[in-house]
């Protein structure tokens, strides 16, 4: 059984949150920015108006985070998405491909 995209889009956005907050911050768990951040983060999936077909965040036509919001996640994968083929391989090669394929 395959999990669903926006399951997999949930699943890569903790993965780098947890990635930045941990090694970036230095916190062993998710700090309070960071998890108000993921917790919106998912929320925001939740209501992505293209569900399964939805494309990477950067290629979406819709943004739909607040501009803070939108900054700070930037941030986060700006930090994490060089990270993210050492400490999660499959997640970052599954990223890379719907980014670049469109897939």
């Amino acid at each position: 059984m395959n999990p669903s995209r926006t399951a997999q889009e949930k699943k890569t956005v903790e993965l780098m949150i947890r990635l930045y907050c941990r090694h970036k911050e230095g916190n062993r768990t998710l700090c309070r920015e960071c998890s108000d951040l993921l917790a919106y983060s998912l929320r925001r999936l939740d209501k992505c108006k293209f569900s399964n077909n939805k494309p990477t965040c950067r290629r979406c036509p819709v943004h739909c985070y607040s501009p803070d919001m939108r900054e700070r996640i930037r941030a986060v994968m700006r930090w994490t998405g060089p990270r993210m083929l050492l400490y999660h391989p499959m997640a970052a090669v599954r990223h890379l491909l719907r980014e670049y394929l469109g897939t």
